[in-house]
């Protein structure tokens, strides 16, 4: 397997695979089926992991690395890229470097490659299910919080900090704080939620952006079947060879950001990989732009359409 190309982030000394596998799933998966398709995927190519606390597939993973190491799929564990994410209920200034040592005890690793803050919320205590009461939402201290992840850069405990589910107006409240500007902004972004003016920002402002969900997260309570069953991506797939998924990956290439994608069927894995030796045409692409358009993860679709979430998914 070829070497997949690398991004070059800001602020982050170590290139990101273009493309991560990710390692959320729904209903969550058991630690062994995870850590299985991990290794499958390291196989097959894979040296970006993305995960979270919240996930549930920090443990897994850091059993998998530990096993590609002992099996020889790697020599070191810094040919893997690893991000996890800061989960809101430890989104507080004293909280971010115990929850980041956390996370790395889970993924028995010395450091993380790049850390996110997940939301941009603060939830407060351990919130245990979905949504959560009101009261349990509060506005992240943006300042406070930066603060705490640019301490985990300055500790060793993380290469690269940034964020996910940010708009323009919340990157730049980090922005106008920030010593270490963010690296990463990990927001949902496919033929279906092209996000436009979100990649035009980050762009201009010299950050990447990475996509979730970029085959629309099917079988999941948070997405749908809109990427996979497009008649557009389906006639263009078809006229070229190709799946729809490879379609709407190399599509979400072409813009100029990188993505992580999920599955845990070895097949599938292996043709997500296989975006790279072709191109859309202008005409391909033409057609994909007039796809309509609709978000499709919303945080009150996972906190409760609470007045200050909605706000937040209102945000471009």
């Amino acid at each position: 397997m070829a070497k997949l190309p690398g991004v070059t982030l800001s602020s982050c000394e170590k290139p990101m695979p273009v493309i991560g596998m990710g390692t959320c799933s729904f209903p969550p998966a058991d630690l062994e089926t995870t850590k299985t398709a991990i290794i499958e995927a390291i196989k097959a190519g894979y040296r970006h992991f993305d995960t979270a606390f919240a996930y549930g597939s920090e443990k897994p993973l850091g059993e998998a690395i530990v096993e590609a190491l002992t099996l020889g799929l790697i020599m070191s564990r810094d040919e893997l890229f690893i991000t996890t994410k800061l989960w809101s209920s430890f989104a507080e200034r004293d909280q971010i470097v115990p929850a980041c040592k956390m996370s790395l005890q889970n993924l028995q690793l010395d450091y993380i490659d790049m850390y996110l803050i997940h939301w941009p919320v603060r939830l407060t205590g351990r919130v245990r299910s979905m949504p959560v009461e009101k009261d349990a939402i509060k506005p992240l201290d943006v300042k406070g919080v930066w603060e705490g992840m640019e301490e985990c850069v300055k500790l060793g405990l993380t290469k690269g900090i940034g964020v996910s589910n940010f708009s323009c107006k919340k990157l730049e409240e980090v922005l106008a704080v920030a010593t270490i500007p963010p690296a990463v902004n990990q927001v949902e972004l496919n033929p279906t939620w092209q996000q436009k003016e979100l990649r035009e920002f980050c762009k201009a402002k010299g950050f990447e952006i990475t996509a979730y969900s970029p085959l629309g997260a099917n079988n999941t309570k948070w997405g749908d079947n809109r990427v996979m069953d497009s008649d557009v991506l389906a006639e263009i797939a078809k006229s070229r060879g190709k799946t729809v998924a490879q379609v709407a990956l190399r599509w979400v290439y072409e813009q100029g950001v990188s993505l992580v994608t999920k599955s845990y069927n070895k097949e599938r894995m292996k043709q997500n990989l296989q975006i790279f030796d072709w191109s859309l045409s202008g005409e391909e692409l033409e057609k994909i732009s007039q796809i309509p358009q609709r978000k499709g993860v919303t945080l009150a679709s996972v906190l409760g359409p609470h007045d200050l979430v909605l706000e937040l998914d209102a945000e471009v």
